[in-house]
């Protein structure tokens, strides 16, 4: 593939990505309840088979660019946390609470992973199930889990924890309470679907996305390279 042909395929699948989110959001807003995420995804599908354009070559023009946005994106969340009014905050127990789905997060599918007899690399995966893809990676090379693997743990456990969570929330109207759980429960992509909730939704779920994804990134390889020593 030449220079301009590449250069065209990376601003066309770009574009395409931008639209269906766009897309999906102008639909989430308009039916409540709809996961933005989820609709996001199969539209970039419809596209991709309207267009005729085979998923490879898209995959193979977009993942650079938005692997290499992804850190950047990580770290704009810091924008949303430096708005929050954190006066009066009930900080012991948003401590506690954040330490306990830290270790939850990780020890469940750790021990879910071990009672159905899988594989110690699965098992390691299993460990960055709870955190944003840029620091799962970076836990899982630490730790020795196979980088594919602890990807799409990640990437699947964040989007059912998108899906799931407004249906979850029918009967709870603090949103502090739902961006939190979902910042904590589904990292990225929990932290999508609470901006559709509200801004304050959104904040509280940077907020735990963030961290939760500080502490589990110092205690997890301490925790896994004393296991097995």
């Amino acid at each position: 593939m030449s220079f301009d042909s590449l250069f065209i395929a990376t601003l066309a699948a770009i574009a395409l990505t931008l639209v269906a989110h766009v897309s999906a959001r102008i639909l989430a807003k308009k039916l409540s309840g709809l996961p933005m995420i989820i609709t996001a995804i199969v539209l970039v599908i419809v596209f991709l088979f309207v267009l005729q354009w085979d998923y490879e070559n898209y995959y193979f023009v977009a993942k650079p660019v938005f692997d290499h946005l992804l850190g950047y994106v990580t770290v704009l969340l810091a924008i949303p946390l430096a708005a929050m009014n954190f006066k009066g905050l009930p900080i012991k127990r948003l401590t506690f609470i954040v330490v306990i789905a830290s270790i939850i997060g990780a020890l469940l599918p750790m021990g879910l992973a071990y009672l159905f007899a899988l594989s110690q690399e699965t098992l390691l995966a299993f460990a960055t199930r709870s955190v944003t893809t840029p620091i799962g990676l970076s836990i899982a090379d630490l730790i020795g889990a196979p980088l594919a693997m602890a990807n799409l743990i990640i990437i699947v456990s964040g989007l059912m924890g998108a899906t799931l969570g407004r249906l979850l929330f029918r009967r709870v109207s603090d949103d502090r309470a739902k961006g939190l759980a979902l910042g904590l429960a589904a990292h990225a992509f929990g932290t999508v679907e609470a901006w559709q909730i509200s801004p304050t939704a959104g904040r509280y779920a940077a907020f735990g996305l963030a961290v939760n994804g500080l502490l589990t990134a110092v205690w997890v390889p301490v925790f896994i390279s004393a296991l097995i020593i």
